[in-house]
């Protein structure tokens, strides 16, 4: 199996390409063994990059546990390079068929190649419905009480095609993450389970955030996650619309447009190329 490494501000994935989509083996599995750090390739989880009749291309994302997830902001990003280093477009702008719906991206490019991805994760959705959590269906979660363990936090919720719980700190390094992380993804509160973003806030134009990935745990950034605390931000009223959010691997641009859509800049690095045995890894 012919794979590719890749990165965006440290959130890696192994990117499989399948031209005609008719590759049916048990990518669930594929995801845990080559997301394994010791016994596999090492990552935060798989993206097959498929061919699609009406978008320019579909993207499949499973985490490190391999459950499939809907969708994944530096997942986009790092698809736009590995389509547009590989020839596969000459478009500077594409349309990717997620899990949760169609994502527009610009490819920024200079004459040395292209510099960034920017990326219209849409427009958040705020309701409970949405993330999905438990309560009343049309409620909007903004600082609510959520008891874990003995604390309890004061939670901003809401999809961003995925389910993100946001939690306000005063340090993001004072943050038991290993501990938190696991408990509040299972949460009896989120029957999805949720993405869990601890941010403090440095001033009005920059965040900074840790997350702990639904399906894979600590990594060292997140599109969504980036995403989901500028939102909830702005809705707590503790930054501008128009934010840097600094992630253990880096930086990521998050801008929460008037009309509602919320657009990201950031990186997407090519690592390395190989062959996967995954054929040996079986027997």
């Amino acid at each position: 199996m012919q794979f590719t490494k890749m990165h965006g501000a440290g959130n890696d994935y192994i990117y499989v390409y399948l031209p005609n989509d008719e590759d049916e083996r048990d990518w669930s599995a594929v995801a845990r063994a080559v997301s394994h750090r010791h016994y596999g390739i090492g990552a935060d989880g798989l993206i097959l990059v498929l061919p699609d009749r009406e978008m320019d291309f579909g993207m499949r994302m499973f985490n490190a546990d391999g459950s499939e997830g809907q969708m994944c902001g530096t997942g986009i990003r790092c698809l736009c390079r590995y389509v547009w280093d590989r020839g596969l477009t000459q478009k500077t702008e594409l349309v990717i068929r997620t899990a949760s719906g169609p994502i527009k991206a610009r490819l920024i490019t200079h004459r040395e190649g292209l510099e960034a991805v920017e990326v219209n994760l849409g427009k958040p959705r705020l309701r409970r419905s949405d993330v999905p959590m438990k309560g009343l269906p049309h409620e909007i979660v903004i600082g609510e009480s959520l008891p874990v363990g003995a604390v309890t936090f004061q939670v901003t919720c809401l999809s961003m095609g995925n389910p993100h719980c946001v939690i306000f700190v005063d340090d993001v390094w004072a943050v038991r993450l290993e501990e938190l992380g696991p408990l509040i993804e299972h949460h009896s509160a989120f029957p999805d389970r949720t993405n869990v973003e601890f941010v403090q806030v440095i001033n009005s134009s920059r965040l900074a955030m840790r997350i702990w990935e639904r399906g894979s745990g600590i990594t060292l950034s997140s599109g969504t996650g980036s995403a989901a605390s500028a939102v909830a931000a702005v809705l707590n009223e503790k930054a501008d619309r128009h934010v840097t959010v600094q992630v253990p691997g880096g930086e990521l641009e998050v801008h929460w447009h008037q009309d509602g859509e919320v657009w990201q800049r950031g990186d997407a690095v090519d690592i390395c190329s190989g062959m996967y045995n995954w054929e040996a890894m079986q027997t």
